[in-house]
């Protein structure tokens, strides 16, 4: 497999986005990575459409967006054999994942305390909607639920009486992200000390956990942000903006690049109101419509190209197909090619981050495709037969 984390086993049994996103990203770096699913499988492997491959056994493409690089089993853990079956994979492994809702792996019989007795070096994460305690503790999770539990949609939107979700799961993402950092991070420490630890998070705190400025305008000055549309609240000017035949974003993250704008279009950057960055921010309505007219009769080639010409940061707003079939995308390594035993030779997204020049995507040389459901039932059933047997 290859990878930093290669030797390093994972027991999946998380469904839908956030376990699943996680476990992806530990086998992105070259874990081992069981997925354990009921008999009818992760509920994400029915979310659809769109639907792809044959009509009497179709493929989410929900499914297929996070569980690359996982082996799959399939086991009832309300049955003897699936606990059986689970007991033994816990023996064997570095880290188990669940989602499960807070008391539900206790009540199936593997509480903190009974995987700590089969596995002392076991690390365990477990990723709840809204925590594991507190007076909300036992809530179910669902991401569009703590987007706006979580304050994420009151900043998101054209104003405050249009609360807007972000496009993707952002909350089931950001979970995911931050379960396998405090897994990796546990991994990092039982070097030192043998035994494993219980990292959670949740729904709720992923996205507390990126509120960043917005966060301390309120905690610090007592400021309650609301959704200001395409514009950045503190920074002026910053956002999206029209031109002859669609829209530019542009950054002036500083008064050096507001200059350089507002001269490059003939306007001053000293004009009262717009002086300082605390003006423009003041005056924001009036520095964007100024702006508007400046580009009104650019059409956004040109405009992007005179933008990069002095210097002054830009881009434009991709569709998805533009984005994935841009050759800076692909040359990232956010494109991979894997050979799915159904679908054939296919195209999913990439890991993030890569190592060193070597050229691969995240830390693998080569990718699994996600897996048929019970596909590797014999495989792992072999492998834990031979190293029961030394």
């Amino acid at each position: 497999m290859s990878g930093p984390l290669e030797g390093v086993v994972v027991i999946d049994l998380t469904r839908a986005l956030a376990g699943p996103h996680c476990g992806m990203m530990l086998g992105d770096l070259g874990a081992r990575v069981i997925k354990v699913e009921g008999p009818d499988g992760d509920e994400s492997r029915g979310w659809g459409p769109p639907f792809v491959g044959p009509e009497d056994d179709p493929i989410s493409t929900y499914f297929l967006s996070c569980n690359r690089n996982k082996e799959s089993v399939t086991a009832d853990l309300k049955s003897d054999d699936g606990r059986r079956l689970l007991t033994r994979l816990v023996r064997r492994a570095d880290v188990l994942l669940e989602n499960f809702r807070p008391g539900v792996l206790d009540r199936l019989g593997f509480s903190v305390e009974r995987l700590r007795d089969l596995n002392p070096g076991l690390v365990v994460l477990s990723i709840s909607g809204f925590g594991h305690d507190g007076p909300e503790g036992g809530r179910a999770g669902y991401d569009q639920i703590a987007q706006g539990e979580g304050g994420l949609m009151s900043l998101t939107g054209a104003d405050a009486d249009h609360p807007q979700r972000v496009g993707v799961p952002i909350g089931d993402l950001l979970a995911g992200m931050y379960g396998a950092y405090g897994v990796v991070s546990a991994l990092h420490e039982r070097h030192r000390t043998g035994r494993g630890r219980v990292v959670r998070t949740s729904l709720l705190a992923s996205i507390v956990g990126v509120h960043a400025f917005q966060g301390t305008r309120y905690t610090v000055a007592g400021d309650v942000p609301r959704a200001g549309g395409n514009h950045h609240p503190s920074i002026c000017p910053y956002g999206l903006f029209t031109c002859a035949d669609g829209f530019v974003q542009l950054a002036c993250g500083s008064e050096g690049l507001w200059q350089r704008l507002a001269t490059g279009f003939g306007l001053d950057p000293f004009a009262p109101g717009f002086a300082t960055n605390r003006e423009r921010v003041a005056n924001r309505d009036l520095v964007v419509e100024t702006l508007n007219a400046a580009f009104a009769d650019v059409t956004h080639a040109d405009l992007l190209a005179r933008l990069d010409g002095i210097g002054v940061p830009a881009g434009e707003v991709r569709t998805l197909d533009r984005v994935y079939d841009w050759e800076q995308t692909r040359s990232q390594g956010l494109v991979l090619d894997v050979d799915h035993p159904v679908l054939g030779r296919i195209e999913i997204p990439g890991p993030p981050i890569r190592f060193d020049d070597n050229g691969y995507a995240g830390g693998r040389e080569t990718h699994l495709p996600p897996p048929a459901l019970g596909a590797h039932n014999e495989t792992v059933l072999s492998w834990l037969d031979e190293v029961e047997r030394g």
